[in-house]
């Protein structure tokens, strides 16, 4: 029986690559300021969403994953590919 999990067990594969973008970005954000910028570009999320996704606790909607791509200028298949 298939299971909505990654190969790892994580419930998102875009999750470690999204802290790695955001890490990357100038000033790197914490999780509370991403989520504001995240905010303002029309995702209601807040620290504790981003903190979620980050770890892999977290679903990540095909939405979300498009927003997420945009605000980290990356194209939204650099977030989901393999390290």
């Amino acid at each position: 029986m298939y299971k909505n999990k990654s190969v790892a067990g994580r419930n998102n594969i875009c999750g470690g690559k999204m802290r790695q973008y955001r890490l990357a970005l100038p000033g790197k954000p914490s999780q509370r300021k991403f989520a504001e910028m995240l905010q303002l570009s029309g995702l209601e999320v807040d620290k504790n969403v981003v903190q979620r996704i980050e770890s892999g606790e977290r679903f990540v909607t095909d939405i979300e994953l498009k927003v997420i791509a945009k605000t980290l200028r990356v194209s939204y298949e650099a977030l989901l590919e393999d390290d």
